[in-house]
């Protein structure tokens, strides 16, 4: 099974409304340094997938939703909480500090 859904509008509410923390990565096709990131939001959902629900959102596609959370810049990444935006990391990020703020939300546990 895929880890990372690539949202598309008629996903968005299941997503939302998911029990897990998701993690949002708002990106571009066009964008470099989103590219880079790809690799590393794969794997950490491969760590943390079974805690933490992993959503890509290509900004060109899904314009209103960018605007929803006032997405300025790109890669940007949302941990959302019941709904609710709990962190918000913009640009470039190493895998080290985005699995801690993860583990933040899992007790500290990433899947074995």
């Amino acid at each position: 099974m895929e880890k990372v859904i690539h949202v598309q509008p008629a996903d968005w509410q299941g997503i939302e409304k998911n029990a897990k923390p998701v993690f949002l990565d708002f990106w571009a096709e066009w964008c470099g340094p989103c590219k880079m990131l790809a690799p590393t939001f794969e794997r950490l959902a491969e760590k943390y997938g079974e805690q933490v629900t992993f959503a890509k959102i290509n900004v060109d596609e899904m314009p209103d939703l960018a605007s929803k959370f006032a997405i300025r810049s790109i890669p940007t990444l949302v941990l959302l909480q019941d709904g609710n935006v709990v962190e918000r990391l913009i640009g470039l990020r190493a895998e080290e500090e985005l699995a801690q703020v993860l583990s933040r939300y899992t007790n500290g546990r990433a899947n074995k």
